[in-house]
């Protein structure tokens, strides 16, 4: 990747944290998007519920990086936080679209978050990029998410979408939670187990993110998910193994649908994606296997 200069706005998330510290290591200059007053000559000002952003501090920029949004596991799925759910990507994507196309000359590459919640439940069913979107709350989220891009794409910016899945760190997310339960031996299986998780290390998916920057031809949606998805059962093993720990505990359906609410159904459901765009432009995965990529997590 040459030289660049790149916005990151979710800079202060997981996946942001870890691709702003990446970048900046590779001596890329990074802009930050902020939700206040720029203070420092690395930010920029903008609110994405407002649809305000300081376009003049994207002059310059040869990429925009968006991977905003409010955490979908982070609180019940009552009516408000479904709004905010879909408000934060939509009006947030929508206004860095609309920023990028005002400027005189655009950014080369706009990188706009997503997620493996497009396809829906597949059940056993492998997906790749060509799959339609599934029906149900993530799903169309993800396909507005996605459209709200279109004004940067029609300024003539490379638009991608890169399709995450479940990111295996101990910094945040999922995995995140997952790995005090399990390490103080009260991790176990999620229903009946057989459901597929599409997961990544987050390595991979840094690494990925910055290949689809430097990857002329890749445009549109691009999963950002190992290549080899395993069931739930399959990472409660896994978890048990690295970590040591026993994992005889499990968690029934009908407790989760209760704690979780709607929430409950994506945890349940059932998703196996294939990065297959990925793989054919020549990226190669660090952490392929669930065993690896949990370990990766723990050093």
């Amino acid at each position: 990747m040459a030289f660049m200069r790149i916005a990151v706005a979710g800079s202060s998330g997981l996946i942001g944290t870890a691709l702003v510290r990446s970048l900046r290591t590779d001596g890329h200059e990074v802009v930050r998007l902020v939700r206040r007053p720029a203070r420092a000559g690395d930010e920029v000002e903008w609110d994405p519920l407002r649809q305000h952003v300081d376009a003049a501090g994207l002059v310059g920029c040869d990429a925009v990086v968006n991977l905003a949004g409010a955490g979908v596991g982070d609180h019940r799925w009552t009516d408000t936080y479904r709004r905010e759910i879909r408000d934060s990507r939509v009006l947030g994507t929508a206004a860095l679209a609309d920023a990028v196309a005002s400027l005189d000359t655009p950014p080369r590459v706009f990188l706009n978050g997503s997620a493996v919640g497009f396809y829906g439940d597949t059940g056993g069913r492998a997906v790749d990029e060509d799959a339609p979107p599934g029906e149900g709350f993530l799903p169309e989220v993800c396909v507005e998410w996605e459209e709200a891009t279109a004004a940067a794409g029609e300024a003539g910016a490379r638009v991608a979408f890169a399709r995450t899945g479940l990111v295996v760190s101990r910094a945040g997310g999922a995995w995140g939670r997952m790995f005090p339960l399990f390490k103080a031996g009260l991790g176990g299986r999620l229903g009946d187990g057989r459901q597929y998780w599409s997961f990544i290390s987050l390595h991979d998916e840094v690494a990925a993110l910055r290949h689809i920057l430097d990857t002329d031809s890749l445009s549109g949606p691009v999963n950002v998910t190992s290549p080899e998805p395993v069931t739930n059962r399959e990472v409660t093993a896994a978890m048990g193994r690295v970590l040591r720990r026993p994992t005889v505990l499990a968690v029934p359906e009908p407790a989760l649908r209760l704690v979780l609410g709607d929430m409950a159904a994506d945890v349940l459901g059932s998703q196996r994606v294939l990065p297959n765009r990925l793989l054919e432009s020549g990226f190669t995965f660090a952490f392929p296997a669930i065993d690896d990529a949990i370990g990766a997590a723990l050093h």
